[in-house]
C-alpha cells in the first residue's frame, strides 16, 4: 500500500481492497483532505471513482443484451436517433467542415468498444478545439449539462473516423450510458442499482453522495502542490443533471472488490455464464491498439467495456489481467493467473496511464 506517497505528501490518502487467493485484506492510510484536521481514510470513505466508472458499461449492457434489448450490432439510431447520419472528418486533423458521410451506421458494439468516432481528441486539431468549446471534452468530474444537451453537443460533432475504424476515449461510453437507459425506459442510476449495485448490496455506490462528511475531497497538482479539484461538498454532494456512465460513480474500496470479485467468480449473480470473458477479450486491431496506446498503455488494450493486458510490458501486467483506472486516482484489476484482485483508491488526479500506481500493483504480482 502507498503509504510511502502519504508520508511524501503526494497523496493525502488511500484506501486499498485486495483479495489474494480467498483472503480479503482492506487498509487505509492518511486522511481524507490535507491538513492533521483531517478525518483519517476509513473503508466506508467514498471516492469519485471517474473512469473506473467504466466497468460497469459492459456489465450493463451485455446483461440488458441477454434480456433481449438489443444486440450489440444493432445500429444506436433507434434508440440515440441523434446519431443517425453522422458526418466524418476526411483526416483526424482536418477542418470541421470538411466531411464525408459515414460509410457504415455507429453501433452499440463501437460505442462499448470506443470506436464510434466521438472521443478525447489528443492533438491539437479543429476538433479537439470545439469539443474543448462546446464542454464536451473528457475530464474528471461530470459535464455540467442536461443528458440531451450532452448528446446534442456531440452529435453535432464530426467523426474523426469511419466508425468501427480508429479508436478514441471515453465519449462512446458516456452515449452508450444514454442509450441504455432510453432502451430501459428509466434512469441509468435506476439500472445501475437494479442489476449491480442491488445484487452485490453495493450500498454506498451512486452517482452522488449524500453525506459530504464521508465523501474524500479531490486533488489534482499544482505547481506548488496538490490544489482542491472537487471539494467534499462539491459536484458530487448534489444529484447530477447527467448520470456520466464513464465516469460518474462515487463508491468504497470494499464496494468496488465486490463488484470486481463478482466478475472474478463468473459473473453470478450479475452476467450469465460467458459474458465476463466476452468482455475482458481483446476486442481491437493492432492499429487500434497503436491509436489507443496513449491511455491503454505499452501492452495494453480495450475490450467490452475494460482495460485488459495483452503482454507483459510491465512486472505487473500479464495477459489475462483486466481492468481500469480512474483520472482521479483510482486503479481496480482482476488478475486470473495470479488469482488477485485489487482496487487502490486515491484522491490525487492522474497525469498519464497507471501514474502512482506502478508500485503498489508490482507488490501486488508479487504477492504470487
Amino acid at each position: 500500500m502507498p503509504d510511502g506517497q502519504v508520508a511524501s505528501g503526494r497523496i493525502p490518502g488511500y484506501v486499498g481492497a485486495l483479495r489474494i487467493g480467498g483472503r480479503v485484506e482492506v487498509r487505509a492510510g492518511g486522511r481524507m483532505a490535507l491538513g492533521s484536521a483531517s478525518a483519517p481514510m476509513a473503508a466506508d470513505t467514498r471516492f469519485r471513482l471517474a473512469s473506473l466508472t467504466k466497468l460497469t458499461s459492459g456489465v450493463l449492457a451485455l446483461g440488458l443484451e441477454h434480456d433481449g434489448l438489443f444486440g450489440l450490432d444493432d445500429p444506436v439510431a433507434r434508440w440515440l436517433p441523434e446519431a443517425a447520419a453522422p458526418r466524418v472528418l476526411v483526416a483526424p486533423d482536418a477542418p470541421l467542415d470538411r466531411t464525408v458521410e459515414a460509410c457504415r451506421p455507429i453501433t452499440v458494439r463501437h460505442l462499448l468498444t470506443l470506436t464510434c468516432g466521438w472521443g478525447a481528441v489528443l492533438a491539437q486539431t479543429p476538433l479537439q478545439a470545439e469539443m474543448l468549446r462546446r464542454g464536451v471534452f473528457p475530464g474528471p468530474l461530470t459535464p455540467r449539462m442536461s443528458v440531451d444537451e450532452f448528446v446534442a453537443r456531440v452529435t453535432g460533432l464530426p467523426l474523426a473516423f469511419q466508425p468501427g475504424e480508429g479508436w478514441l476515449y471515453d465519449t462512446g461510453i458516456d452515449l452508450l450510458g444514454v442509450l441504455l437507459a432510453r432502451c430501459a425506459g428509466r434512469p441509468l442510476s435506476e439500472l445501475v442499482a437494479e442489476r449491480i449495485t442491488g445484487p452485490l448490496a453495493m450500498a454506498s455506490t451512486g452517482f452522488w453522495e449524500p453525506d459530504p462528511s464521508r465523501l474524500a475531497t479531490a486533488y489534482r497538482p499544482g505547481p506548488d502542490g496538490l490544489e482542491v479539484l472537487d471539494a467534499a461538498d462539491g459536484e458530487f454532494a448534489r444529484p447530477p443533471a447527467f448520470e456520466e456512465l464513464s465516469s460518474g460513480l462515487v463508491s468504497t474500496a470494499p464496494d468496488v472488490l465486490r463488484f470486481l470479485c463478482a466478475l472474478a467468480d463468473g459473473g453470478g449473480p450479475l452476467l450469465p455464464a460467458g459474458a465476463v470473458a466476452r468482455m475482458t477479450a481483446d476486442a481491437l486491431t493492432g492499429a487500434q491498439r497503436d491509436q489507443a496506446r496513449p491511455i491503454v498503455g505499452p501492452g495494453g488494450s480495450w475490450g467490452l467495456g475494460t482495460g485488459l493486458d495483452v503482454e507483459s510490458a510491465e512486472p505487473w501486467m500479464a495477459p489475462g489481467r483486466w481492468g481500469w483506472d480512474g483520472g482521479t486516482g483510482t486503479t481496480g484489476h482482476v488478475d486470473p493467473t495470479r488469482d488477485t484482485v485489487g482496487v487502490l483508491l486515491t484522491q490525487r488526479a492522474m497525469t498519464g496511464p497507471l501514474d502512482g500506481f506502478g508500485e503498489f500493483w508490482t507488490a501486488v504480482a508479487a504477492t504470487r
